[in-house]
């Protein structure tokens, strides 16, 4: 396990891959850790640096007293590419990941080569409905939510298989502060104008049966990028990459190599 040291925040982050290689760097969901991309990670190509973090208030990374602005998390992201001494990273980031990863293009596209935004928005509902669910968990913990949570995470059908009781399990023990906290950020995050400015290569994935950000959210979104591409995954809800890792890992194979040059 590592974890970096940066200003006020300890962040837990892993490294696969070559390190020699092209950087990749990946944003989580709200209530998951960097163990989102455990299926995902060994169907990826060769010559790739993948690093994968939990955000602050999240896995093994320092949980701070809530709530978090969003600018709060776009820096986590930015002092631990910093630490890392990398440029040229592709950010993937799925849901207040891709959040992260709208905010970084903007405030330093220097950093990066291309993002992608997965199951995520511009704006992700209403602050009303972010401050009804944090009033619920501050009243009941994330065990009050988790069942509507799962209903809009996954489909049908992968919510009758064995490993969806652990996806329930991971956003459950997520530390209340964190939850919190990431709420709030999401609560106050509207980034229609500055992701329309946006000029690096974008790609959006979404699931067809995402209940948190359904695909015309997707696509709206990644449309404000000009030259951006969209993919959807079929039979997917919010975590496609738990529910389809071979799709969504040929997905993101392609938009690596082109990104790479």
């Amino acid at each position: 396990m590592k974890i970096a040291e940066l200003d006020g925040i300890r962040l837990h982050y892993r490294e696969d891959g070559d390190p020699g290689g092209v950087p990749v760097v990946f944003g989580n969901s709200l209530g998951t850790d960097l163990r989102l991309w455990d299926q995902v990670l060994p169907l990826l190509p060769a010559g790739f640096r993948y690093i994968r973090y939990d955000k602050r208030g999240h896995g093994l990374s320092q949980c701070t007293k809530p709530p978090y602005p969003m600018g709060t998390l776009v820096r986590d992201a930015e002092m631990l590419i910093d630490h890392l001494e990398r440029t040229g990273v592709i950010f993937v980031g799925l849901s207040i990941g891709g959040l992260i990863a709208q905010g970084l293009a903007a405030k330093r596209p220097e950093l990066l080569r291309g993002i992608v935004l997965s199951n995520t928005g511009a704006k992700i509902g209403t602050r009303e409905m972010w401050d009804e669910r944090i009033a619920g968990v501050e009243a009941g913990g994330i065990e009050a939510l988790a069942d509507a949570t799962m209903q809009r995470w996954f489909s049908e059908t992968f919510r009758q298989t064995p490993p969806f009781l652990a996806w329930r399990n991971m956003l459950v023990r997520q530390p209340q502060d964190g939850y919190v906290g990431c709420s709030a950020a999401i609560a106050g995050t509207d980034f229609y104008t500055t992701t329309a400015a946006i000029t690096l290569p974008a790609l959006g994935i979404a699931g067809s049966e995402d209940g948190s950000t359904p695909p015309d959210l997707v696509r709206e979104t990644v449309d404000l990028i000009a030259g951006s591409k969209f993919k959807l995954i079929r039979g997917a809800g919010h975590l496609p990459c738990v529910e389809k890792p071979e799709e969504y890992a040929a997905i993101l194979s392609e938009f690596l190599h082109e990104v790479r040059g």
